[in-house]
């Protein structure tokens, strides 16, 4: 199976762009040869056995992949020889033969991930199912220290495989997510907001060096909604939205099971998408940004001014208020009338962010995670479910579900690795 298709993404590949735009495609589909329709196929079969999740007979793929019988009997063994897949046991349909069932073998093949953010940096091993192996996180004491962070990365990465007690030879790459603005074709991250010193550090090229493995660069959100379709509550979903909270906001999209990274791989930016004109005002000169008015800081400066929580020191510092959102949460739990005012004034921006979303795309499903909205969940759902049940535009065609992430507050994390898992393993027309 071909190794990493996206190959902007990847370490090894053809010349960096030197600043300015990418050169622009001429918007016609490329032809393939005939040794990457298989690759292809062998994606497609492998995908619907990992999705079928108690397994598949080759009978069932037939229908499932609309494959002839032979092509899908080919691959099968391709995916045998390669330890990808193994027959678990026999079914029978009362008709001729029992029929083999074919599994995913998880513990196959493994994949890093880590997740750049202020706050936190957290490293994940995940098997090819997705499964969580080895996972652990660290504060990012020094956020403006490019250099140090980076080393630092290196050994965490090497203490979490050597104490998972996985063979190195097994792992498939390193995935790392991080906040955009990102330069994908030369690996770097482009002065992101709250990481002050990172500006055009070249993320891939270190690490690799570093480590010796493939790299896969992608945004944080991006890496989230990738999570959900591999491992999470939108496996079997072709069209769904990612809200990413956590130090900043962002949306993922993936549409006809395809993720949709944009021109130049930095689609999901909408920290500026208006959802109250009476809101706070931002730095960009508006009122009522997503960004600033769902934003943990904008939330602890008005539980503070409220009298919720006391006044700390720290109050200005954004790592320091997603930390503290846990706070406001609990004094919410304890009937605080507040504090439940101002989640529920915040449920009620992020309600107009999710009806934006699904009505501009036509989407199904909205799943949201991330640091912040883990402590919030409760307190969230039943708000934003009420409004989208009442505003969705095509709710009479179609209902737009609003869940929490199952993955946990690590779920960009997750992605990261599932960036490298995705890359090799996913159809990709």
């Amino acid at each position: 199976m071909a190794a990493a298709r996206r190959e902007s993404t990847t370490v090894g590949k053809a010349a960096k762009r030197e600043g300015g735009p990418p050169a622009r495609s001429s918007g016609l589909r490329r032809g393939s040869n005939l040794e990457h329709v298989a690759d292809f196929n062998d994606s497609v079969v492998l995908d619907a056995i990992r999705r079928a999740r108690t397994g598949s007979s080759r009978a069932e793929l037939v229908v499932e992949t609309g494959l002839a019988a032979q092509t899908v009997s080919d691959v099968c063994q391709r995916l045998l020889d390669q330890g990808l897949i193994a027959e678990t046991g026999t079914s029978t349909t009362g008709f001729g033969r029992p029929r083999r069932t074919l599994e995913l073998v998880p513990a196959s093949r493994y994949a890093l991930g880590v997740h750049i953010d202020p706050a936190t940096i957290t490293y994940v091993l995940l098997d090819l199912g997705g499964n969580l192996v080895a996972h652990f996180s660290r504060q990012t004491s020094s956020p403006q220290d490019a250099d140090a962070i980076m080393t630092g990365m290196a050994s965490a990465l090497d203490v979490l495989l050597a104490g998972s007690g996985i063979e190195r030879e097994r792992v498939l790459g390193l995935g790392i997510a991080a906040p955009g603005p990102l330069d994908i074709a030369g690996g770097a991250m482009v002065d992101p907001p709250h990481l002050p010193g990172w500006h055009r550090v070249e993320l891939v090229d270190r690490l690799h060096r570093a480590t010796g493995l493939p790299i896969v660069l992608d945004k944080d959100v991006t890496a989230a909604a990738v999570a959900e379709r591999w491992a999470g509550s939108a496996t079997g979903n072709s069209d769904f939205a990612f809200l990413y909270l956590g130090t900043g906001v962002g949306v993922g999209l993936v549409s006809g099971d395809i993720v949709v990274r944009g021109r130049s791989s930095n689609a999901g930016d909408i920290g500026h998408l208006i959802v109250d004109a009476d809101g706070p005002p931002c730095e960009c000169g508006q009122r009522g940004c997503l960004g600033t008015a769902c934003s943990p800081l904008f939330l602890i400066q008005e539980a503070v001014a409220a009298g919720v929580l006391p006044a700390t020191p720290e109050d200005g510092q954004l790592v320091q208020a997603v930390r503290r959102l846990g706070a406001l949460c609990r004094a919410a739990d304890d009937g605080d009338a507040r504090a439940v005012e101002i989640l529920h004034r915040s449920a009620r921006r992020l309600a107009r962010a999710i009806l934006t979303i699904g009505n501009l795309l036509d989407t199904e499903l909205v799943v949201c995670g991330g640091p912040a909205w883990a402590p919030a969940a409760h307190h969230y759902l039943p708000l934003l479910r009420s409004a989208v049940a009442e505003r969705f535009v095509m709710r009479s065609i179609h209902d737009l579900g609003v869940v929490g992430t199952g993955l946990g507050a690590d779920v960009a994390a997750i992605g990261a690795a599932c960036l490298i898992l995705d890359e090799r393993f996913s159809a990709r027309p």
